[in-house]
């Protein structure tokens, strides 16, 4: 009996401990940076691959569906950005005339429409803080130092409470880790007695003694399928997300199937009898996500399943899709190809600077053991430190083979090398002052430069758009039926959906008449990207003259913006007098912008732009040259938006 209560005692996970304070108030600050809130604009994908679509289908106003959802060629699931997604926005839905009739606040507006889901992306953010710290307990590791270290990341800050896919991913990544290494230490547990068990019944010398360990080891709970159904779900789930989860999932998943394998009561029948079941568990969710997808975007209608008029062409597979449009490399070509080192020598010190390098030194040093022969220094193949460096390694060398690679297609990583190399940063008892000094460096050079980096991503990078398309809201409902044409250059696309402009492609009814009719357009917005200023201008030109017949034929009147980075002003207004019959007038500023495709040039001691804007013309004694200070303030005010309001030039009567 008491070996009995000792087995159960060894498999129980129940060890209740204290979070410290300093770790709430980094989770704390994660919701308040949210709130604030963020105006940074990291990439498009943020609105344009989940949020967007998403919000075109609950709030059914006009939003600007990209490629990626294209009909035709589908390659983006739609259930787990409705399922993560499709909370915080019907919530805005039907919460929105209540708030509005009782506290006057409207949440059909950018601050809100931006916030609310990213509050509720920042609570599925600490799904990846509780499966740290639940691997740490299990394990009994220093959750503490490495739930800091984890919380003060300006991944965290910022990329975790964006509607990004790789954010999801991170999350389904963090989960899927958790449970692996839960399974793992069960199985450890389970394995070792049941061995002591065998080993105790041969030695037994009567049969009352075989028969309580006989007894005994039936009472060892199962272990080899533990977990399966939910784990082949994840995996499902995580590729339908992103199918590049396949490098994410692969560790994790080999070292569920490879628990306890060598051992005298595990073989490799059971390693082929759970590939077996998960993958047989895999199939339902497999065919419920293609369903949705199918049904989403028109394949499968209820016409087909009533008259069972099913063929192959009812289905699509969009993570197949994805594989295939990747696989192309003149689609890559258009998104950008990069060095397959890019991740290696840029993103990873770019997004986890001081872990980074610490990763990079130990595992070189792993590899230089391996080759030298020195196995038994390297980590077991079977432990929790095994399953992390794989599940740091196997994805970023996976995903380092593809030519088009951006930092944020690796964050999910963060898990793992924080449970690494997050205890690294902090003083134990037995270093050496040197390693001491060391340690205290690193760790100040990892709080500074993440800090750093979530005001600039946070709130520098791109930061002018979110600004501006809260007072285009504003005018916009302010003047409803005016015409308004917005062109952008050398910035980001303007998130559509937060404009909440009535939708054009619905079918509206009218109740008194019966009759029914689409909303004509009556905002219009111009991406133009990196076009060089001449095109531009010819793009202008033809805007204008479009909406001048619209005022003069059907009296529709209008206005019209150019949102440009201020370090393209003096290009703007001198190309600008090359078209005498238009007025560019600077209409607002938004400060800081900072956006790669037009970074400015430092300005010389004479450049006249900056004496022109910064020095008063009517101090005639004052010198043209400007000083160190004055070249770096104009070089400062180059980093903002400039908002430019168009119209053609009024000729006076002769």
């Amino acid at each position: 009996m008491f070996l009995k209560t000792e087995i159960l005692k060894a498999i129980s996970f129940r060890n209740p401990v204290k979070l410290p304070l300093s770790y709430w108030l980094l989770v704390g600050l994660r919701f308040v940076l949210t709130l604030v809130p963020q105006q940074g604009y990291i990439h498009p994908d943020e609105f344009f691959q989940n949020i967007e679509v998403i919000a075109g289908d609950v709030l059914t106003v006009d939003v600007a569906r990209t490629w990626e959802f294209n009909p035709k060629f589908p390659i983006r699931n739609i259930f787990i950005p409705k399922m993560l997604l499709g909370p915080p926005l019907h919530f805005i839905r039907l919460a929105n005339p209540y708030v509005k009739e009782y506290f006057n606040i409207d949440l059909k507006t950018p601050y809100y429409l931006l916030v609310i889901p990213r509050l509720f992306i920042c609570l599925l953010s600490l799904i990846n803080d509780y499966c740290l710290y639940r691997i740490c307990v299990l394990y009994g590791q220093n959750f503490r130092n490495r739930l800091k270290i984890f919380a003060s990341s300006y991944v965290v800050f910022v990329y975790c409470c964006r509607s990004f896919s790789n954010t999801f991913e991170m999350v389904f990544f963090s989960i899927l880790l958790m449970l692996v290494a839960e399974c793992m230490l069960k199985s450890d547990k389970v394995i070792y007695h049941d061995e002591f068990l065998k080993e105790k019944y041969k030695e037994a010398k009567t049969a009352v003694e075989k028969v309580k360990l006989f007894k005994l080891s039936t009472h060892l709970p199962e272990h080899s399928l533990n977990r399966v159904l939910i784990l082949s779900t994840l995996v499902v789930v995580g590729i339908f997300n992103r199918p590049t989860f396949v490098g994410f999932a692969f560790p994790p998943v080999f070292f569920w199937l490879y628990r306890g394998l060598g051992s005298k009561v595990v073989g490799f029948k059971d390693f082929h009898y759970r590939i077996f079941v998960l993958i047989v568990c895999g199939i339902p969710p497999v065919f419920i996500l293609i369903l949705v997808d199918s049904s989403y975007y028109g394949y499968l209608t209820m016409a087909d399943v009533e008259t069972l008029k099913i063929t192959w062409d009812n289905w699509v597979v969009t993570p197949l899709n994805f594989l295939r449009y990747n696989s192309d490399m003149r689609n890559l070509t258009q998104h950008g190809l990069h060095p397959r080192w890019l991740h290696l020598a840029v993103n990873i010190p770019l997004l986890f600077n001081v872990l980074g390098l610490l990763a990079a030194s130990t595992l070189s040093g792993h590899i230089y053991r391996f080759i030298r022969g020195q196995y038994s220094k390297l980590p077991r193949i079977q432990s929790i430190t095994g399953l992390m460096i794989f599940s740091l390694i196997t994805p970023i060398a996976l995903l380092s083979l593809f030519p088009h690679q951006e930092a944020r297609f690796i964050i999910p990583v963060l898990v793992p090398l924080v449970y690494l190399f997050g205890n690294h940063l902090h003083v134990n008892e037995t270093d050496a002052p040197y390693h001491r000094k060391l340690k205290i460096f690193f760790r100040y050079n990892w709080y500074i430069l993440n800090f750093l980096l979530t005001i600039f991503f946070g709130f520098v990078h791109q930061g002018g758009i979110y600004p501006f398309v809260n007072d285009l809201h504003s005018e916009i409902k302010a003047t409803y039926g005016v015409h308004t044409h917005v062109i952008t250059t050398h910035s980001y696309s303007i998130p559509t959906f937060l404009l909440q402009l009535e939708s054009t492609t619905k079918v509206w009814k009218d109740r008194k008449t019966g009759h029914k009719y689409r909303l004509a357009p009556s905002t219009f917005l111009y991406k133009y990207g990196s076009m060089p200023t001449d095109d531009l201008f010819t793009k202008v030109d033809e805007v204008l003259t479009e909406a001048e017949m619209m005022l003069h034929k059907y009296k529709k009147q209008y206005r019209f913006y150019v949102a440009s980075p201020c370090s393209l002003e003096r290009q703007i207004l001198d190309t600008a007098k090359n078209y005498y019959y238009i007025e560019l007038m600077e209409d607002f500023l938004y400060y800081p912008h900072f956006c790669t495709e037009a970074l400015p040039s430092f300005p010389s001691s004479r450049d006249q732009f900056c004496i022109d804007k910064n020095l008063s013309r009517k101090n005639e004694s004052q010198s043209l040259d400007l000083n160190f200070y004055q070249r770096i303030s104009c070089f400062l005010k180059k980093f903002c938006l400039r908002i430019y309001r168009v119209r053609p030039v009024k000729t006076k009567p002769i």
